[in-house]
């Protein structure tokens, strides 16, 4: 069964080269959101499998657009990745409390990022 996913992220080649990967490597339905406040509305109107949050983007950064959806009965329930340029240990002190289901670092392979969303919803 496809999934649908909703990668919000401020940088319109990482989204691209994200959704490629998706829909050619696993035929997922991919949406997109250019700001966290935008995400949320995407996420609230398209419940999507699960969303893709890039830690670092102006106005509303990951940290505040998690909050948000966590915040937001209509979509508390959806499973975070977020998507960061820093290394783990750098953010696994930021990212403690957080409600994430796991960690994508970029740059990230493509055509790999299927497998790497299904290992981290499977564990």
């Amino acid at each position: 069964m496809s999934k649908t996913i909703l990668i919000i992220d401020d940088e319109e080649d990482v989204k691209a080269i994200a959704q490629m990967g998706l829909e050619m490597a696993a035929n997922w339905e991919v949406i997109t959101a250019s700001s966290g406040k935008e995400g949320l509305n995407t996420a609230e109107t398209k419940q999507p499998d699960v969303i893709l949050l890039d830690f670092m983007m102006p106005d509303w950064d990951g940290k505040e657009t998690l909050k948000q959806l966590k915040d937001n009965p209509n979509t508390a329930n959806i499973p975070v990745i977020l998507m960061t340029a820093k290394t783990q240990s750098t953010v696994e002190s930021e990212i403690d409390n957080l409600a994430i289901v796991g960690v994508i670092t970029k740059p990230f392979r493509p055509l790999q990022l299927p497998e790497q969303i299904a290992q981290i919803l499977n564990s």
